[in-house]
């Protein structure tokens, strides 16, 4: 009889447990994300967040394989609709934690490095990028 007790107690313990970490799962703060500037994307929401760097690769692959730009899922295209305002009404770059790209990977843990080689903003010279 005590040995059902003890199991009974363990499992009332372990099932409120569950339910507070559930509870307090909800609590997690997720990350601000900026809307793009255009009336929609190149693409739905939930598939841009799954699928952008898929995207992304692929258009790599065409500009420099074979020579095609100016396509809607180019990064140029990318990071002038999604461009951030900061306090002196220019584009944020990527060094800001408002920069469109980094509120999500820095959420995810995520490193960024398209921007070792391409502007963070729109129509920016490689001398303001490094600012």
């Amino acid at each position: 009889m005590v040995r059902c007790r003890n199991v009974i107690v363990l499992t009332a313990v372990a099932l409120v447990s569950l339910v507070a970490m559930t509870v307090a799962a909800g609590d997690v703060p997720r990350p601000n994300i900026p809307k793009g500037k255009g009336e929609q994307c190149v693409a739905d929401t939930d598939f841009m967040r799954r699928n952008h760097m898929t995207m992304l690769k692929h258009q790599r692959d065409e500009t420099v394989l074979k020579g095609i730009r100016g396509e809607p899922h180019s990064l140029k295209d990318c990071v002038s609709c999604h461009a951030v305002p900061g306090p002196d009404a220019k584009p944020v770059t990527v060094a800001s934690p408002k920069h469109f790209c980094r509120s999500c990977h820095d959420y995810a843990a995520v490193k960024i490095d398209c921007f070792e080689c391409h502007a963070s903003r729109p129509d920016a010279s490689p001398t303001e990028e490094s600012e």
